[in-house]
């Protein structure tokens, strides 16, 4: 874990976009070992800014510190993170488990027990040998957070991780969020459900208007 009380920092940031402001001065600081959830409108900036915090994406203005690093400056992307934003780029013809064992081949720190943990955890099977492309939308969703927890990141970036689950699913993932926390993950989440977010995360914000709020 970082030695800085704040796992993530953000700066008077602002972010132009196809020559419109889509926020500005944002400001916010995010403890580690906490849950923090950003709320609002489609088209507010919230994936954007998970982007900006990954080093995915320039901020027009303002600085992102993640540990105590400068992105874009100290270094290019944020070490120990996982992150759900977007459709994850798995490959279609595989199961979910050999999409999963791909990723960890890569790394090489993962092993078996592992996958299936992490396959259990999201409400899927490691046995099910069916291939990704006749799965549900919900269930893509649920390998995506897989794939963002397969490392155990001391930061973890979810990008409405509960759209399109169930509600049974969406109480396994968050009892599991709780239990990240506990062991000292910090963790940012969206979501366009802002009572969710205030029942689970430790501090909750809204963006709109160009501007992030807290509730």
């Amino acid at each position: 874990m970082g030695q800085s009380q704040n796992a993530v920092e953000l700066i008077a940031i602002k972010k132009n976009f196809n020559k419109l402001t889509l926020f500005e001065d944002v400001n916010l600081q995010i403890p580690t070992a906490s849950i923090t959830g950003i709320s609002g409108p489609n088209g507010s900036g919230k994936s954007m800014l998970l982007r900006i915090i990954c080093g995915l994406v320039k901020p027009t203005e303002g600085q992102v510190i993640v540990f105590g690093k400068r992105i874009g400056i100290d270094r290019d992307f944020p070490t120990r993170t996982g992150a759900l934003i977007d459709t994850p780029g798995f490959l279609p013809g595989y199961s979910a488990a050999k999409n999963l064992q791909i990723l960890a081949d890569i790394g090489g720190k993962i092993d078996r027990s592992r996958i299936e943990e992490v396959l259990t955890i999201v409400g899927l099977d490691i046995k099910n040998q069916q291939p990704l492309n006749t799965y549900s939308v919900g269930m893509r969703k649920r390998l995506g957070i897989a794939q963002a927890i397969l490392e155990e990141p001391d930061l973890l970036l979810l990008d409405e991780p509960t759209d399109s689950i169930d509600q049974a699913g969406w109480k396994n993932v968050y009892e599991y969020l709780i239990q990240l926390k506990e062991k000292g993950c910090t963790i940012l989440l969206t979501s366009n459900n802002l009572d969710e977010i205030t029942i689970l995360c430790d501090q909750a914000y809204i963006l709109k208007e160009k501007q992030l709020f807290s509730t």
